[in-house]
């Protein structure tokens, strides 16, 4: 304990600067934050008690539950459940009052996604490690902001996004043979999940706000309207809204479209153009195809070609599936990555891989393994912020991967071609993108 309680007051009292940030007027104090031993327990604050907070939890046991905080007062009730330990545990209902407790180490932020970035980028400026569930933001706009703050804070603070299949053994070994040429370069990847959106419920009248809830936090910085129950439960309810989740894309987009921007080190899009059913100004789409073009990387001859990186999703029916000869029948893929070169094809899900054809490849074998096997997701992240390591999944690497992603969404929602500025984060053929690439907040609310 003796140590704790000397890291305490080294962490409050060493400030190495106080900085007015002049977009949201919030006092960032940069802690030194000093190593912890691996032996001692982080105190970890929980933002969201239910759903995924509690399987995040579950993978963080060995630390130490210190406060949690939910807009559900039944979900305190859940969680403690679960997890006896956490009895004690501070609670509060604004995240933003509860990262001003600099005894937090460490924060979980298991939200709706408008809420993601807001909340890990204070934290970050408080000095503390974070793992944010995925999509890690939920504008472009946000995401360039969460790298910003990460940049500032490197070396100081651990952070990862919650995709736990990058930890997988199937994803490394994929890597090694893109990136050991085992198909030759690399022209086409294609993406799909058979995942689609449903019907939105109608939700008519504007019940009274239960006395458990509360509302306004749990909009966060989305448009103010009446509560409605009808937009809380369960994870697909208030995802397939804009205001609040960004589809398919933006959700499972950041486990699939992982492997590719892996293996093919991609960084930025030269252009994007998405095709789907109209669009609804409140509903994200039941389908929907997608296309990146990326310039060629350097160094690696797999890579130093220009790709193509496609998406898809809506169902399991062919029209669901990229057009092309494979020998393999891709319906049968509920989820695929398929990586073109000119050599072959490689097919990937998260547990298996293929060669294609096979029987081009029957003798083939495979290149030595050189990624290290993984700590584990959640451990790499533990093991970082009790070091001054890094993750695989820090927010500069899952930033930029959720900027790309969600600038398919703009695309889809102005329904055009997109030529991408990066430096700019701009559409520079395109203005009427700008609304959809930097959200506005309501009064009150600031990243």
């Amino acid at each position: 304990m003796g140590n704790r309680v000397n890291r305490r007051h080294f962490i409050k009292t060493a400030a190495l600067s106080v900085a007015s940030l002049s977009a949201g007027g919030y006092f960032a104090k940069a802690r030194a934050q000093e190593p912890a031993s691996p032996n001692e327990r982080l105190n970890i604050a929980m933002i969201g008690a239910w759903g995924r907070a509690r399987a995040n939890a579950s993978k963080l046991r060995g630390e130490n539950f210190y406060a949690l905080c939910d807009i559900d007062e039944r979900n305190y009730g859940n969680f403690i459940e679960k997890f006896p330990e956490a009895e004690r545990a501070k609670r509060e209902n604004d995240w933003r009052r509860l990262l001003d407790d600099q005894n937090i180490d460490a924060v979980v932020i298991s939200t709706a996604d408008q809420v993601h970035a807001l909340a890990a980028v204070k934290a970050m400026q408080m000095g503390m490690h974070v793992y944010c569930e995925k999509p890690l933001a939920h504008s472009v706009h946000e995401a360039r902001r969460v790298r910003q703050v990460y940049r500032k804070c490197r070396g100081k603070v651990a952070t990862q996004m919650g995709t736990q299949v990058h930890a997988s053994d199937n994803f490394r070994r994929v890597v090694e043979l893109i990136q050991g040429g085992a198909i030759g370069p690399v022209r086409e990847a294609h993406v799909w999940c058979s995942r689609t959106i449903k019907s939105l419920d109608t939700l008519e009248g504007t019940p009274e706000i239960p006395d458990y809830l509360e509302w306004d936090l749990w909009l966060g910085p989305a448009h103010e309207r009446p509560y409605h129950p009808g937009y809380l439960p369960g994870n697909l309810n208030w995802n397939r809204r804009w205001d609040f989740g960004n589809g398919v894309l933006g959700d499972m987009g950041s486990h699939l479209i992982d492997l590719p921007w892996w293996a093919l080190k991609l960084s930025k899009p030269k252009s994007v153009y998405a095709e789907g059913p109209d669009p609804d100004p409140i509903k994200t789409p039941e389908w929907m195809i997608v296309t990146w073009k990326h310039g060629p990387r350097r160094g690696n001859p797999a890579l130093r070609v220009p790709v193509t990186l496609k998406w898809y999703h809506g169902g399991q029916e062919p029209e669901h599936r990229p057009k092309l000869e494979t020998g393999v029948d891709l319906t049968e893929w509920f989820n695929g990555i398929l990586f073109v070169g000119d050599e072959g094809m490689l097919l990937a899900d998260y547990r298996k891989r293929v060669l294609l054809p096979e029987e081009k490849f029957r003798d083939f074998q495979p290149p030595e393994e050189t990624i290290p096997a993984s700590l584990g997701h959640y451990q790499e992240w533990i093991e970082a912020a009790k070091t001054g390591g890094e993750t695989l999944c820090n927010f500069e690497y899952s930033g930029s991967l959720i900027e790309h992603n969600l600038l398919g969404d703009v695309a889809f929602r102005v329904g055009g071609e997109l030529n991408w500025n990066p430096k700019r984060l701009k559409a520079t053929n395109c203005p009427e993108a700008d609304a959809f690439i930097r959200r506005k907040y309501r009064k009150g609310w600031t990243i």
